[in-house]
């Protein structure tokens, strides 16, 4: 038997475990994991998401895990009521297929046993794949941050920051937009795109043409510091499962402290509301705001 898992669903549902003999995990949020859009038409027996909130992305992904379904296959899909989880049962009949529904924990469940014949997978499938968005310049794909717009904060801190030298990176790049601003300085000699989001990375791989650009999936929080780098760029994000947690962004913060050299420089931009000031002072040796960034707030951090 061939089973997915999209995402981490609360054990209340009882998700099959994953790794060798289990279910494959698919989330482009959990790095390692394989591309749910990758697998074979008709190759598996039954999938599990946890439905994304966004309706783009969301409709992609139960696109995706109806057509690699086996006819017969079982898809079981839940989500926040308040995140999409209302909305479940509708988006799933307009595919053409027979939804059972049920709620628990705060959450709407749906079971599809998948028929023979579908519609508009497709066209969700299109809407909601990789894609040149019109009026931005540049690949993005729904589901990445700020897929469709330039982030203000991220726009302003571009804005801000002076040409940059030496080796860095950009914790939480996006799609690039940043990036893309800092290898405008030719004394820059390497950047590091490193995002959570595979998604984000291979939409950044494509709109970021520059050798000294190098790309990784992965969660900046577990990155091996070497200490070595003279600059970090960074948004750090600020919602974990669509709930503000701050303690990311300060994971961020301590995390680009130890991949800094002495002398090297963190530019940050953050929504003015969150407590960063504590966790700058206690990693770096000079911090200065930077700017007038009315509801964001910049700084220029020296290790």
């Amino acid at each position: 038997m061939t089973t997915i898992l999209y995402g981490r669903p609360p054990l209340v549902f009882d998700p099959p475990a994953t790794g060798e003999g289990g279910a494959t995990q698919t989330s482009p949020l959990i790095p390692g994991s394989t591309a749910l859009e990758s697998l074979e038409t008709g190759s598996l027996d039954e999938a599990m998401i946890y439905a994304p909130p966004g309706v783009l992305e969301r409709r992609y992904t139960l696109a995706l895990a109806l057509r690699a379904l086996k006819a017969g296959g079982r898809l079981d899909v839940m989500a926040p009521k308040d995140k999409g989880g209302s909305r479940l049962k509708k988006e799933l009949t307009a595919f053409g297929v027979e939804v059972g529904e049920t709620a628990k924990a705060h959450h709407r469940r749906c079971v599809v046993i998948r028929p023979e014949i579908m519609t508009g997978i497709d066209e969700a499938i299109a809407a909601g794949a990789m894609q040149r968005v019109d009026g931005l310049d540049a690949w993005s794909q729904p589901g990445v941050f700020a897929w469709d717009r330039i982030d203000a904060g991220s726009a302003l801190l571009a804005q801000t920051m002076p040409p940059l030298k030496g080796a860095g990176a950009d914790l939480g790049c996006g799609y690039g937009a940043l990036a893309t601003v800092v290898l405008r300085s030719a004394a820059v000699t390497s950047l590091r795109l490193v995002d959570v989001d595979r998604r984000a990375v291979e939409a950044a791989r494509r709109n970021v043409e520059d050798q000294r650009a190098g790309f990784d999936w992965a969660d900046a929080r577990t990155l091996e510091a070497t200490g070595d780098l003279d600059f970090i760029v960074m948004n750090p994000p600020f919602h974990d499962g669509g709930a503000e947690d701050r303690r990311l962004g300060q994971a961020f913060i301590k995390k680009a402290a130890e991949m800094l050299g002495k002398g090297g420089v963190l530019w940050l931009v953050a929504n003015r509301h969150l407590p960063y000031e504590a966790e700058l002072k206690a990693s770096f040796k000079r911090v200065t705001p930077a700017g007038d960034g009315g509801p964001y707030k910049l700084f220029e951090c020296v290790k």
